[in-house]
């Protein structure tokens, strides 16, 4: 069992304020497979002190951004010789596959900090403007402390999308792992002292949602960085509106695959397993809505049910292993009920339904429900497991109505044989991201969403502005 006694804070290891402790339980067997202290309102503060300490008068902020940049490209350099040790953390942890730890959890997080190792070194951080007396220098500074509350499904991902840019830029950072997958944050922060980064500058505490509150609203916080519910996200920005604190917002999905009928079904499905059930289902990106035309819908649903059937479900660790556990008890039975409301509503199981994969851990059986509508809570709302509806449209124009008749905007793809054609669609749908023929979050390009699926942007340069303030400095002569 992986066991840790103190947190991070202040660039060292400390006994935490209270005597609680977070288990952590494997979804697969439902034993305890680590624990680590449950960190308090005081412990935030005292992260919030250190983080504000570095940055108030500590080295980093003052250094250049190349300089940053060079620290951040060392912690790459540590990570890419640990992420194997990453990936297995994560499985452990969350139940995720070991296939997708290895082939997103841990390399992704990797390229981030790649990327914006490079980004850093040749980011333009003033520049003269002619002025009206005179020149004018437009600067850009670091905002400050910045809080990161990252979720359970993809811990290491959201981190670093916060993390890697927030550090380039200066800023000081109190990251909160979520409670059920703190692990991997215990491997980062072994990782980001061994680079040398300023005491300070990282502070890992993990914690319930008391003192995650305590920390988004502490008035030494300067911006908050968040991946989470839509409903945790309202929370949080109002208390952000409040205090007029910045704060980004990366909430929830419902994203709709439009399957053209002059795809190629069977060489699409390859990817649109990927795009649908990454993670097991657990992704705010995933592709949950599959809408096929009326001409070739019987034939879309054969092809996801036979997609679906190939996915193997058990032992997360089991290379061959397709889908997971779900990360906890409550995630399970959040899936089945809505496996039970598909039916009542009077959509049908082609594949999966209510029976339980297995006995032991919590899992749930993938499912496909054909003759589903839009209007159907499966199709409006985020289950956040491994659950299809596949429905129907008229023509083109109807699919991109049925894509934007959401409250969410996350992300989107289309599959279809024509590029152009794909094009097309994608400049109509209103989603922050968007894929033809695959799905994927490039660090170079801004991820975020539309409407309920957040505010701000992360990834990108956007995603390095995001941590920066600009100021204007005017001069006579």
């Amino acid at each position: 069992m992986r066991q840790h006694d103190t947190l991070f804070i202040g660039g060292d290891w400390v006994a935490p304020a209270g005597t609680g402790t977070i288990d952590v339980i494997s979804p697969h067997t439902e034993e305890v497979v680590g624990r680590v202290p449950d960190g308090t309102p005081a412990d935030m503060d005292r992260a919030v002190a250190a983080a504000r300490q570095a940055f108030d008068h500590g080295p980093w902020p003052r250094m250049t951004m190349a300089e940053r940049a060079a620290v951040v490209d060392r912690l790459a350099e540590i990570y890419a010789a640990r992420q194997s040790e990453m990936a297995e953390i994560i499985t452990l942890e969350m139940g995720c596959p070991i296939t997708f730890s290895r082939m997103a959890q841990a390399p992704q997080p990797l390229g981030m900090l790649q990327y914006y190792a490079e980004l850093g070194r040749t980011f333009p951080v003033e520049e003269e403007r002619a002025g009206t007396f005179g020149p004018v220098t437009v600067r850009k500074e670091p905002v400050g402390v910045v809080a990161a509350v990252v979720p359970w499904n993809v811990p290491q991902f959201v981190i670093m999308i916060k993390l890697a840019p927030a550090l380039v830029a200066g800023c000081t950072v109190v990251v909160k792992p979520a409670p059920e997958t703190p692990l991997d944050a215990y491997l980062l922060a072994d990782m980001v002292k061994e680079a040398g980064i300023p005491d300070g500058v990282v502070n890992i505490v993990a914690a319930g949602r008391e003192a995650g509150e305590h920390l988004v609203s502490h008035p030494d916080v300067d911006k908050v960085a968040f991946t989470g519910s839509t409903a945790a996200g309202r929370r949080i920005a109002a208390i952000c509106g409040e205090q007029l604190k910045r704060c980004t917002l990366e909430l929830g999905g419902k994203s709709a695959a439009i399957i053209l009928d002059d795809c190629d079904l069977s060489s699409a499905m390859g990817f649109l397993s990927i795009a649908s059930l990454m993670n097991s289902g657990q992704a705010c990106i995933a592709q949950t809505r599959i809408l096929a035309s009326r001409n070739r819908y019987d034939e879309v649903v054969d092809a996801v049910a036979g997609m679906v059937r190939g996915m193997p479900v058990g032992d997360p660790s089991d290379p061959a292993t397709g889908i997971g556990p779900m990360v906890a008890k409550r995630q399970q039975d959040r899936v089945r009920d809505y496996i039970r409301i598909g039916i009542d509503e009077g959509a049908k199981p082609v594949v999966g339904g209510l029976d339980r994969p297995h006995d032991r851990g919590w899992y749930v059986a993938p499912t496909v429900f054909a003759g589903a509508t839009n209007e159907m809570r499966i199709a409006r709302e985020e289950i956040f497991g491994p659950v299809l509806a596949v429905i129907p449209y008229e023509d083109e124009a109807d699919a991109v109505r049925i894509a934007n008749d959401n409250d969410y905007g996350l992300a989107g793809t289309v599959w279809t044989a024509d590029a152009e054609r794909g094009m097309d669609i994608a400049r109509r749908v209103r989603t922050g991201t968007y894929g033809v023929n695959l799905l994927m979050i490039e660090p170079s390009s801004p991820f975020g969403g539309f409407k309920s699926s957040g505010l701000g942007r992360e990834l990108g340069p956007e995603g390095l502005s995001a941590y920066l303030e600009y100021k204007s400095i005017a001069r006579l002569g």
